[in-house]
């Protein structure tokens, strides 16, 4: 189907045709059968006169087309998934009624049948860009829009959407298809939504079955009432009922979080959170209506480390609502953005904002180490990868734009500092708010708030591949001070750039009372070029164990100093801190995977580590790292 693979330049020649605004009014009736629904969009825009451009549908039927009053041949207009439209005036109005098709794997509107008790459940899914799947559109980020979803479905069902409902009428007519609600032949209503604000079509949502429901409200900081609700499928029903309280909280905690930490309240109407079944994602930001998959309803108990990665999805899709929705990328190459964003800044509030306090250890121990595998392979790439037409986003998205994505925006807010980063981030979103938004854009708020040179940061960082290592040299006095720390940049052969780092060194030594690891100096530097020295180290005693990364704060490979990896080694399941931990154990699998360091003495550390260790995320990815080595050790 190449008119479904829009390219860039198709997407900045329609950009250049149509003009705001741009308003739809969707109709889709979900009682016509088991396979397919109805779909009527009316579609109002301005365009330069005498210009010619496209709709976007992929449907099993077009019954008719009307362009400013007049009837085109659907046979002749409706090709290759696309809708010509010619000769526009400066103000359009264009009518087309489809007939489109349920998805079962995932995209589009998915129709999904309960097999413990039957029930129907419909939900659409629409990034990368399968709104046209529902209805026909200008489907684009940067053709941002304005919605009305009318939808008419079985009585027994309840139907959500990106907004409120505004009316809901009982409809004289039956289902035509005994199949489609829980009753037979029963009779259809009508749920008229209240218009969206200016938004992304693939932001778009319809939801519709018999959904269990759950509803709250939060005290938004602009002083509104949000209403809020969470749903899943019936047969789940009991079991979510004992999460919904807590599931309510995080978000709530969420919500206060973001407003507090961006300087910008929740914008929209409502917050609608539905778990969906075959879900061929982890969740999706939809405006106003987050779409999770319901294996996130937990039926029994689970590991605390699927637990905390439910939290952080939630939080994850609630930073959306932000980073995503309100501002939206101009075009898909900035698609990384929006989610190595989100998953920097749900860790953050996961650590800082709920009981997840090691949250980034569990970053470390998962994302960052999935990154860093992934970075080291011959197909690795810039985060910042070309997308030059919608079938690059299928292959571009990976450990590296999402996972090391998010690393580097850890950096990248300790490289500008905490504070300017977030003033950044505020002026960014007030700026470009409902509107779209490219990476440049971003970079240029964070250096008026810095006072860094950013375009040489991002060169550097995310248009360059590769990983940097950072190794630690210490020469010590005869009375057991620290001469000289120095730290040691190097890049591979195959990717030679040397980046810039804002880090933190740790010392660490043993508690005399706890008998535990803990840190007990940090210094915070500046890392650029080759070498470089840490001056407020020297005079200082020699530690225990000296960390560089500390805080795992930058993006990097690490070695430690001779003695600094001898006491590590017999010592790292006495330490404290989990992140730091986690940082070391992490380092140590590094070294073994490169050939530096004995897989015989990493499986025996290892043990030890296991024997002690609290936290389920690092126990869970050493013990696999570990049983990786013993394979190839026994071997």
């Amino acid at each position: 189907m190449p008119g479904s693979n829009l390219t860039r330049i198709e997407a900045e020649e329609r950009k250049a045709v149509i003009e705001a605004p741009i308003h739809y009014h969707v109709d889709l009736d979900l009682t016509v059968g088991a396979k397919n629904f109805g779909s009527k969009s009316f579609i109002c825009f301005n365009a330069k006169p005498g210009s010619s451009t496209f709709l976007d549908l992929i449907a099993d039927e077009v019954t008719s087309i009307d362009l400013n009053g007049k009837s085109l041949d659907p046979a002749v207009a409706f090709q290759d998934n696309r809708i010509e439209l010619t000769d526009l005036k400066e103000k359009n109005e264009v009518t087309v009624e489809a007939r489109c098709r349920y998805s079962n794997t995932g995209e589009g509107l998915h129709r999904s049948v309960d097999p413990s008790d039957g029930n129907i459940y419909l939900y659409s899914q629409f990034e990368v860009p399968d709104a046209r799947r529902v209805y026909a559109v200008f489907d684009q980020p940067d053709l941002k829009a304005t919605f009305d979803f009318k939808v008419l479905a079985p009585a027994s069902w309840i139907v959500t959407s990106n907004m409120p409902v505004a009316t809901i009428e009982d409809d004289p007519r039956e289902t035509l298809d005994g199949t489609l609600g829980d009753k037979p032949n029963e009779s259809t209503r009508l749920w008229d939504f209240e218009p969206t604000p200016v938004m992304s079509s693939y932001l778009t949502a319809i939801c519709a079955g018999p959904y269990a429901e759950w509803h709250t409200e939060y005290l938004n900081e602009d002083g509104r009432t949000v209403p809020m609700a969470q749903y899943c499928r019936q047969s789940l029903a009991k079991a979510f009922a004992k999460d919904v309280d807590y599931l309510f909280d995080i978000t709530k905690k969420g919500f206060a979080f973001y407003a507090k930490t961006w300087g910008v309240p929740y914008p929209y109407a409502k917050f609608d959170q539905i778990y969906v079944p075959e879900y061929n994602a982890g969740a999706m930001e939809n405006i106003g209506m987050v779409t999770i998959r319901d294996s996130y309803v937990f039926e029994s108990k689970v590991t605390d480390a699927l637990a905390e990665r439910r939290v952080v999805t939630v939080l994850h899709e609630l930073a959306h609502m932000w980073f995503g929705d309100y501002v939206t990328m101009r075009w898909w190459n900035d698609l990384w953005l929006n989610e190595s964003f989100a998953e920097f800044t749900s860790t953050l509030a996961t650590a800082e904002a709920t009981e997840w306090h090691d949250a980034w250890a569990t970053f470390c121990s998962g994302e960052k180490s999935w990154a860093l595998r992934q970075d080291q392979l011959p197909t690795t790439h810039p985060i910042v990868a070309p997308i030059n037409d919608l079938n690059d986003t299928y292959v571009n998205f990976d450990g590296i734009t999402y996972a090391k994505g998010a690393s580097v925006l850890k950096q990248l807010a300790f490289y500008v500092g905490r504070t300017q980063f977030f003033e950044g981030i505020h002026n960014y979103l007030n700026r470009h708010a409902y509107s779209n938004a490219t990476l440049a854009d971003l970079l240029s708020e964070l250096e008026k708030t810095s006072g860094r040179d950013l375009k040489a940061w991002s060169a550097k960082w995310l248009e360059e591949s590769g990983i940097n290592t950072i190794a630690t040299g210490l020469t010590v006095n005869a009375d057991g001070t620290i001469a000289e720390l120095k730290l040691t940049q190097s890049a591979p052969a195959e990717h030679p750039v040397l980046r810039p780092h804002r880090l933190a060194v740790g010392f660490y030594n043993e508690d005399a009372e706890t008998g535990k690891i803990v840190r007990t100096e940090q210094f915070e530097l500046d890392v650029d070029g080759e070498t470089t020295i840490v001056e407020a180290a020297a005079g200082k005693p020699r530690p225990a164990f000296v960390l560089v990364n500390d805080d795992d704060l930058t993006y990097t490979k690490i070695r430690f100093d001779a003695e600094s990896q001898a006491f590590a080694e017999a010592n790292l399941h006495r330490f404290d801190d989990a992140l730091a931990r986690a940082v070391t154990w992490l380092a140590f699998w590094d070294m073994t995977r490169d050939g530096e360091f004995p897989a015989e003495r990493f499986v025996d550390m290892t043990l030890r580590l296991l024997a002690t260790e609290t936290e389920s995320t690092t126990f869970r990815y050493a013990l696999a790292c570990m049983g990786t080595t013993a394979h190839h050790y026994v071997a």
